[in-house]
């Protein structure tokens, strides 16, 4: 069994790191490697990076950017934004990323996501499902940072996804993201129940018991976070953080 996973996510937009909510309003954070410095010294196990104007501005991967972070950073990696081919993947497993996250691609040319698994293995490849309520309150599959729309059922496109070879989901609740409002259990718990890849729940989370809850109820693997890690509590200000680990491991195996 998976032991319980908490990552932070940060967001890049250019050369900055930012926080938005419901996918909207980003605010600047800072920068990216003095808080991947700090993630060191709190030695994070995880980090998790993507680029949310990437694919909407249709622009590459900032592999310079990609560079200079992998190389600071002391933990494993993932990335993602702007990835539509098995060249640009290639290229960011080479700089030093362990593992790739994609969205928008997929749903164009699911095979890209055989073609890495094949080469790299499963384990490397996270399939990115980003969901938001329709205005009566159906779940709609979104990609391109939020702004494009996707028909079909999401226990399709969950089993599509792991068809291809994708190892790992990232689900995000684009209603609940950057709200503190909690993550949103019942969307959790609908793919950890047909899923059979890891889960890594997004969205919400802005205390221990939010992050347990994630873990006991909804039924994930791993809980990333964003909000929480980037400033002090809400309404605050930025302050570069991570709640105790053992403290975590101690909450969730005694819920059990």
């Amino acid at each position: 069994m998976l032991l319980n996973r908490f990552i932070p996510c940060l967001l890049l937009k250019g050369e900055s790191l930012v926080k938005t909510v419901k996918f909207k309003n980003s605010k600047y954070i800072g920068d990216p490697i003095n808080t991947i410095r700090i993630f060191n010294a709190l030695e994070v196990d995880e980090l998790i990076v993507l680029d949310i104007e990437a694919t909407p501005l249709n622009k590459e991967p900032n592999y310079n950017l990609l560079k200079e972070i992998a190389d600071e950073c002391f933990m494993p990696l993932t990335y993602g934004g702007g990835i539509k081919t098995f060249e640009q993947a290639k290229k960011i497993f080479s700089i030093g990323f362990e593992k790739i996250a994609i969205n928008s691609a997929l749903h164009y040319n699911i095979q890209l996501a055989t073609q890495i698994s094949d080469v790299y293995g499963s384990q490397s490849l996270i399939g990115v499902i980003d969901v938001k309520k329709s205005f009566f309150g159906k779940r709609v599959i979104m990609s391109n940072s939020g702004k494009v729309s996707h028909t079909g059922l999401l226990i399709d496109w969950v089993r599509k996804l792991e068809k291809a070879g994708v190892g790992e989901l990232l689900l995000t609740s684009i209603d609940s993201e950057g709200t503190w409002s909690g993550l949103d259990l019942d969307l959790i718990k609908e793919i950890t129940a047909i899923s059979k890849v890891p889960v890594i729940a997004h969205g919400g989370a802005g205390n221990t018991n939010d992050l347990v809850c994630g873990v006991i109820q909804g039924g994930a693997n791993a809980i990333a976070m964003g909000s929480m890690v980037v400033y002090q509590k809400k309404d605050f200000g930025v302050l570069i953080n991570f709640p105790d680990q053992e403290e975590l491991e101690r909450l969730t195996h005694k819920k059990k």
